[in-house]
């Protein structure tokens, strides 16, 4: 009996240390749940921001002109040295001028001729008026001397037509820049002959400072920015003139600011486009005609922008582009939202963003929407902040 007494206490003994065992493991196997994950955000707030559009185009000549004769002659020198710079008025070429110079000593002794008549045909009026007054000549004989005279009176304004004209050709013969430019290659050379209908041109000259830059816009996104013009939604500058900047070809910004002079008032029917002519000083030449360059537009400032870091922006399937907003309970919550346009290195968003919202800007792989988090990092910036915020953010995140 006591042996027995004692098995039952063995195995007593036994079963409650099986179980405390067993009670042990279970609890050493459960795992504890992990902490939620860290985000970093930034607090989003409206700030002014100068809107600009790049678009491509081409430098185009201030002038162009086509030198042809307006006489007929052979070409006695050229006057320039081709490639050079000239002047509005510079001498280009000297057509031999003898033919011309004969045509104005020609008329001018014309000129003269019909001047000595009408001082003969006044004389001659005035004696038989003096006479017809004592009825020495006749009626007829006075009238046909006021016709010599009015006659004779023609010829000499006909003559002085004659002799202008003459000094006009005469004039011609030494061909003149009608711009200030540079000239090209010359298409004749001394003894060539010319003539006043030509179809060809002894030279071209090109003025290109300043020179222009001909860009071509959407229709739909000029008649946006003249609604967010009048709207208030942009503000021009004070004088209500565009500023525009050059960059070019070789991805450099063109040291000097241009304005936009004017915008075509047709569209182009094939790609809904209209031209923009801007007009830019070009003092060291830098700029060439046919030249392809950008313009970026200043259409105004935004004073009521909200500007996200590009990372924090990601496109689904459908284009559109949305976010991770951390909420007031630090939950997230995805956002479709507008993205206009970049700017530096922050997408500027038009809809679905509001001041005072928390965009995750790092760490966004780990947050789930529903997912509570911890938030770090939260600040209220301008654009440079976000720009320096998006920095350290990229640089946590890698960590």
């Amino acid at each position: 009996m006591p042996n027995r007494i004692v098995i039952v206490s063995l195995c007593g003994l036994a079963a409650a240390c099986c179980a405390a065992f067993l009670a042990t493991s279970g609890r050493a196997t459960t795992p504890n749940a992990p902490p939620p994950p860290v985000v970093d955000v930034v607090t989003l707030r409206e700030e002014p921001v100068a809107i600009s559009t790049e678009l491509p185009g081409r430098t185009t000549a201030y002038q162009i002109s086509e030198v042809r004769p307006q006489v007929s002659g052979v070409i006695l020198r050229r006057l320039f040295t081709e490639g050079a710079d000239v002047k509005q008025g510079q001498p280009l070429y000297q057509i031999d001028p003898a033919s011309y110079q004969a045509d104005l000593d020609s008329a001018t002794a014309q000129l003269a001729k019909a001047r000595a008549a009408v001082t003969s045909a006044q004389l001659t009026a005035r004696r038989d008026r003096i006479l017809a007054q004592a009825s020495a000549v006749s009626r007829q004989d006075l009238d046909d001397a006021d016709a010599t005279l009015a006659q004779d009176q023609a010829d000499v304004a006909a003559g002085f037509a004659a002799v202008e004209l003459a000094k006009i050709n005469l004039a011609y013969t030494k061909v003149s820049s009608p711009i200030s430019g540079q000239t090209g290659r010359s298409n004749v050379t001394s003894g060539a002959l010319v003539t006043s209908d030509q179809a060809d041109a002894l030279v071209t000259i090109t003025q290109t400072n300043p020179i222009y830059v001909d860009a071509t816009q959407p229709s739909a996104v000029l008649l946006k920015i003249k609604h967010d013009l009048a709207s208030g939604m942009l503000l021009a500058s004070g004088d209500g003139r565009l500023a525009v900047q050059l960059i070019q070809e070789d991805g450099t910004l063109y040291p000097q600011q241009g304005e936009l002079q004017f915008t075509e008032v047709n569209v182009d029917t094939e790609t809904d486009s209209v031209t923009m002519r801007a007009i830019f000083p070009n003092d060291d030449q830098l700029l060439l005609p046919g030249m392809f360059v950008r313009e970026r537009i200043e259409e105004g400032v935004d004073p009521h922008a909200i500007l996200v870091p590009q990372q924090a922006v990601s496109f689904n399937q459908q284009g559109q582009a949305k976010v991770l907003i951390v909420g007031a309970d630090d939950k997230v919550t995805p956002r479709i939202v507008t993205a206009d346009r970049a700017i530096g290195t922050n997408w500027l968003v038009t809809a679905g963003l509001a001041p005072g919202d928390r965009v995750i800007v790092a760490g966004a792989q780990r947050a789930m929407p529903g997912m509570t988090v911890t938030v770090r990092q939260q600040s209220a910036g301008t654009g440079a902040q976000l720009a320096n915020n998006n920095a350290t953010s990229a640089t946590s995140d890698s960590n």
